[in-house]
């Protein structure tokens, strides 16, 4: 079935800011959108309010869209926030899942596997993102499913970091990281709270200190700073 213009800018436009084609902080041109999707003023604002109240852009008055911002107070509260918000919706997801709903898990992590298969960072954040959010939609809950999807965002874009291959350590903790997510679904199958939850937190683990490069430089070389005269060191 044929979308319309109006749900295709929204999934589009959702799209591009997971994937950091749109990045943090970016200004939405609204005459340019409306001329590359076809869309009308009101249509194309209802579209940005909807997005901005599953937290993908910031709207505020007399000023432009602007994709979310991903600041230190941010930061903070997402690394304060994640592993809780995690754990509660992998309990909550073990314990109600329907059989369809793990069948589509099940299908998700498969996709996944490929992509890991295939080294493809976009698919590899896409679809880590997907198996999250069926998670979520698994828990059935309207009280952590808003928290969990605003959650991902950024989830998701920091994780294209995790997802670069750049050494033998990057590969294994990809391989990991799949795999963890082959026994969350064995878990959430035998019904298993209790270890659904610890291979969540486990899984959020491998991906933190991944995650902390995102926010933190990497460090500078530091060779041949005893050349220095140690009063010329600051």
């Amino acid at each position: 079935m044929k979308i319309s213009k109006k749900e295709a800018f929204y999934e589009d436009l959702k799209q591009r800011v997971l994937t950091l084609d749109l990045p943090p902080g970016h200004q939405l041109d609204e005459v340019l959108l409306s001329e590359e999707y076809e869309l009308s003023r009101t249509p194309l604002r209802e579209v940005l309010q909807r997005v901005s109240g599953e937290g993908y852009i910031s709207l505020e008055a007399h000023r432009s869209a602007m994709v979310s911002s991903m600041d230190l107070a941010t930061m903070r509260s997402f690394f304060q926030s994640a592993p809780m918000i995690y754990a509660a919706v992998a309990r909550l997801a073990t314990e109600q899942a329907t059989q369809d709903q793990i069948a589509t898990l099940k299908k998700i992590q498969s996709r996944f596997r490929k992509s890991v298969q295939k080294d493809i960072v976009s698919d590899m954040s896409m679809l880590n993102h997907q198996f999250h959010e069926q998670l979520g939609v698994m828990a059935a809950t309207p009280y952590l499913t808003p928290s969990l999807g605003r959650l991902l965002i950024d989830h998701t874009r920091m994780s294209h970091r995790f997802y670069r291959v750049r050494e033998s350590g990057s590969r294994k903790r990809i391989e990991e990281a799949s795999q963890q997510h082959d026994e969350m679904i064995q878990s959430i199958e035998d019904r298993k709270p209790a270890t659904t939850v610890e291979l969540t937190i486990a899984h959020w683990e491998l991906s933190r200190s991944e995650i902390d490069k995102y926010v933190l430089p990497d460090s500078l070389p530091m060779n041949g700073i005893d050349d220095y005269p140690k009063g010329q060191r600051s």
